[in-house]
């Protein structure tokens, strides 16, 4: 007996939950810009909650990237 695959039109994910190449490239961005000033506040000693609002900002972001599918043009 075969193993059953899925059916093409059935997804796993709706699209409301997929990332577009556009969007993924603008979390990538934000990610490092914000690594980079988190860094950067950490380095002069700054505001710990400037620290908190870059590291969340980026970690958010990686989170996103790593677990949400992305969508792309093929069928």
């Amino acid at each position: 007996m075969k193993p059953r695959i899925a059916d093409k039109g059935k997804h796993l994910f709706p699209a409301a939950f997929q990332l577009t190449p556009l969007i993924a490239s603008a979390l990538v961005i934000l990610a490092v810009v914000a690594g980079h000033r988190y860094r950067r506040n950490w380095q002069q000693e700054g505001p710990v909650w400037k620290a908190w609002l870059y590291g969340l900002l980026a970690g958010g972001g990686l989170i996103v990237l790593a677990f949400t599918p992305l969508t792309y043009g093929g069928n």
